[in-house]
């Protein structure tokens, strides 16, 4: 007892009351919040088709090795729907990227982390632009995730803004840019 008394002691503790005599402030809203309903898939497809459809994605990219700040990216989500089998969605997405300005519909694997959508491409061909490996995640309106191109690779992250108006640089690319961007 001595030891535990002295132990106590250094510590600042007493050894006749408990350490903790009433619940956290923020105990009860934790408790609501587990008891609060949670989405059905359903409702996350549908949140997420329409979190999706007509979006720009905003943001900056990273090369792993490079020392260079990271460089701007832009990709316009058109739509978006849930495909009837597993886990892959139809985006019909406008990229730039290099030289390339096109628009292409994109069959995606989209897993769900609880009520998180996560794009997940493992050698994935995009016709035109080559073949990519990717993770990102989706929360709110941002995004945050990592990719690679070949041997190339980094991190990539942004907002997710919904188009308002139907400008060139918005509509979808008829041809390929002569110079790149």
């Amino acid at each position: 007892m001595l030891r535990a008394f002295t132990f106590a002691a250094i510590l600042g503790l007493s050894l006749v009351s408990p350490l903790v005599t009433t619940a956290p402030a923020d105990e009860p809203a934790a408790a609501a919040k587990s008891d609060a309903k949670k989405p059905t898939r359903e409702e996350l497809y549908k949140k997420f088709e329409e979190s999706m459809t007509g979006v720009k994605l905003v943001g900056q990219f990273t090369v792993v090795g490079k020392n260079t700040p990271p460089a701007k990216e832009e990709y316009a989500i058109l739509s978006c729907k849930k495909m009837p089998d597993g886990d892959f969605w139809l985006l019909q997405a406008r990229i730039k990227y290099g030289t390339n300005d096109v628009t292409v519909p994109l069959p995606i694997e989209i897993k769900w982390a609880e009520s998180t959508p996560v794009i997940t491409l493992d050698n994935f061909t995009i016709p035109g632009l080559g073949t990519f490996n990717s993770r990102v995640l989706f929360d709110g309106n941002t995004y945050a995730g990592t990719w690679s191109h070949g041997k190339v690779g980094g991190h990539l992250f942004g907002t997710i803004e919904k188009i308002t108006d139907k400008s060139p640089a918005e509509k979808p690319a008829t041809e390929k840019p002569s110079s790149e961007k």
